[in-house]
């Protein structure tokens, strides 16, 4: 479950790819390199402040839209079934118990078990369930994966992460063109204006950098998706929460025979190297481990 963190991560990349590219094609950078040194500096840290967060907070506002559309949630405004009508009374009686507003809550049709939960504000926020997570689970089991969504959006992990992004995306864009500027200063004597060392440069630059800071978001999402385990144990009970981690466990061990299936939001412990790094989620035998160490 939890694709969350992908598609912010996914939809963060494309707008600041759009942004980055926007300001080569209408000459932001070229301007920028004609201004003295004190200048372009101030304005390559104007630039990466208003485009990293920009896209972040852009990729984060849509991100409900986005997760509906790719997803083809269906919201349920009036349940047509006792399964919707369980699904809008279990949520919010956990929202209550977290102290946030009622999410809104949705079912989209998938055969593999998900669950994500998004919104760019604790109050204002969506959960939604797979048909095969209703499906492959019991009802405690689909508490406990309701409950770990409402804990995501009870800690604010959406508006956090975003909040990193944005800093990361600074960074990212910054550094990247201080290395083109360098590199056309030192390598091409270039002293105004952009050379090839700047264009060429810059790109393979944000390349680089935008794979490390790719990296240390992952690696938050892991440390929050513990915390979202913990949340969820205390509102649906740790041996619930366990017992869900298991089921998916047990899925994916099935799934993974034939080797159709790379990894899909909750897989864990079975990537190496860079991809490892990259995972926005712990393997799942690290997290039921840490919550048996939690007290009954």
């Amino acid at each position: 479950m939890f694709s969350r963190i992908a598609l912010f991560l996914a939809a963060n990349f494309g707008v600041l790819a759009v942004l980055s590219v926007s300001s080569r094609v209408f000459g932001l950078e070229h301007w920028l390199a004609q201004q003295g040194m004190a200048g372009q500096l101030n304005g390559l840290v104007l630039m990466a402040l208003l485009f990293g967060f920009g896209g972040s907070f852009i990729s984060l506002a849509l991100s409900k839209w986005m997760a509906c559309r790719s997803m083809g949630v269906q919201i349920i405004e009036q349940p047509s079934n006792s399964n919707e009508q369980w699904l809008l009374e279990t949520v919010a009686t956990q929202a209550k118990a977290a102290n946030i507003g009622m999410p809104e809550v949705g079912v989209f049709q998938s055969p593999q078990p998900n669950a994500f939960a998004t919104g760019m504000h604790k109050n204002n926020a969506l959960v939604a369930v797979s048909t095969g997570l209703l499906q492959a689970m019991t009802e405690k089991e689909v508490e406990a994966v309701l409950a770990h969504e409402v804990s995501h959006v009870a800690n604010g992990d959406m508006i956090t992460m975003g909040l990193l992004q944005g800093v990361l995306n600074t960074f990212v864009i910054l550094f990247s063109r201080i290395i083109g500027m360098l590199i056309d200063r030192v390598v091409f004597k270039i002293q105004r204006g952009i050379g090839p060392g700047y264009l060429i440069g810059s790109i393979v630059a944000e390349i680089v950098l935008g794979i490390v800071a790719a990296m240390i978001a992952s690696w938050f999402s892991r440390r929050r998706e513990f915390r979202a385990d913990a949340g969820g144990a205390e509102l649906a009970g740790r041996d619930n929460m366990i017992a869900a981690l298991q089921r998916l466990q047990g899925d994916q061990a099935a799934e993974e025979l034939p080797g159709q299936l790379a990894a899909f939001g909750i897989r864990g412990g079975i990537s190496s190297g860079l991809k490892k790094l990259l995972m926005s989620h712990p393997p799942l035998d690290q997290r039921i481990a840490a919550l048996r160490q939690m007290s009954p």
